[in-house]
């Protein structure tokens, strides 16, 4: 069956992927609790290396350079202001399942964080001068065309690419069998690091307050700006601490403090369905980036083709030529018995 939370990777257009025809899925588990800072600071490293080649400016080394009329200033380094417009530039770069981390306290936190040492790499940089050397306009000529191709891509293939309610539909009619699933559960969780916080939010809780409010406040996890929502899942499928605890739960019954590896939790059971083949618009999403990247390759395959059919090109070294096939060996004599 396809599992929950199989999406397309938001990098599908970039230039070395379509170079190397082939498309990148990040499998990821509904759920899953992942170490933010990790995450954060691994994307913010990645995106931190493109603006650092992008450097060149005189006056100002942000990475902003235009500021909305409500931007709020976050923070200042060496006089440079980072603003609410940088950081949500930074978010929205993220590839979705990554984004919801960056809206906890923690993700918020890590990911200024990384901008600020970010600003100070640049800054640094420009004072040695790497901002005008050679090698980093070279880079910038490059990008620049990386990024044009980029764009032209994504741009065709969005728009070339398509498949219908009824195409994704006949696939569900063909496929049942892998759609089938086991009891599955829906649930919530406040994830927070320590037992003393969890009692507080508890307490929270049984006077009177809305849990889907307190998860946004105060979990740690990336389910955070979803309420806490961790969305349908069945056995197997979270650690068997936290497990244990949900499928003995009764729909709209709240845990008490679950301790696991990734902290404190409160749990609390939204759903419950007994097994069974899963509903059409359920899955149709997911169906949908499951089939879209061969859509989408066979329509950079036809837009290669024609792009080559319209255009006069000349090998002028034959060692880029397409290599020629070896004739194929003389079969070896049968050894006499």
């Amino acid at each position: 069956m396809i599992p929950d939370g199989i999406a397309p990777c938001n990098r599908l257009f970039s230039y070395d992927i379509f170079e190397k025809l082939y498309y990148t899925v990040i499998p990821f588990l509904k759920g899953a609790t992942v170490n933010t800072r990790t995450v954060i600071k691994l994307m913010i490293a990645a995106l931190g290396l493109a603006a650092l080649t992008a450097c060149q400016s005189k006056t100002s080394t942000s990475t902003s350079s235009t500021v909305s009329k409500d931007a709020k200033v976050l923070a200042t380094v060496n006089g440079t202001a980072i603003t609410s417009d940088d950081f949500d530039r930074e978010v929205k770069a993220l590839p979705e399942n990554i984004r919801p981390m960056a809206d906890t306290p923690q993700g918020k936190k890590e990911m200024l964080d990384s901008l600020i040492m970010r600003e100070l790499i640049l800054q640094q940089a420009a004072k040695d001068g790497i901002d005008k050397s050679p090698e980093v306009d070279a880079k910038l000529a490059d990008l620049k065309k990386r990024i044009i191709v980029d764009t032209y891509l994504k741009k065709k293939v969005e728009t070339d690419a398509k498949l219908t309610d009824d195409q994704l539909k006949k696939f569900y009619d063909q496929n049942l069998d892998k759609f089938k699933t086991g009891e599955q559960v829906r649930a919530s969780h406040i994830l927070v690091k320590t037992e003393q916080e969890a009692k507080q939010i508890l307490a929270q809780l049984k006077a009177g307050a809305k849990f889907e409010d307190l998860a946004k406040s105060k979990s740690i996890d990336s389910s955070a700006s979803k309420g806490g929502d961790l969305g349908w899942f069945g056995k197997g499928n979270m650690v068997p601490v936290f497990e244990k605890v949900v499928f003995g739960l009764k729909e709209g019954q709240v845990s008490g403090i679950v301790k696991s590896e990734f902290g404190y939790h409160i749990i609390k059971l939204t759903g419950k369905r007994p097994a069974g083949i899963r509903p059409f618009d359920e899955v149709k999403d997911q169906i949908k980036a499951a089939l879209m990247p061969q859509i989408q390759q066979q329509v950079f395959m036809k837009l290669k083709d024609d792009l080559k059919k319209g255009a006069k090109i000349e090998l002028k070294d034959s060692s880029f030529s397409e290599a020629q096939p070896q004739p194929a060996a003389a079969p070896t004599a049968p050894a006499n018995k």
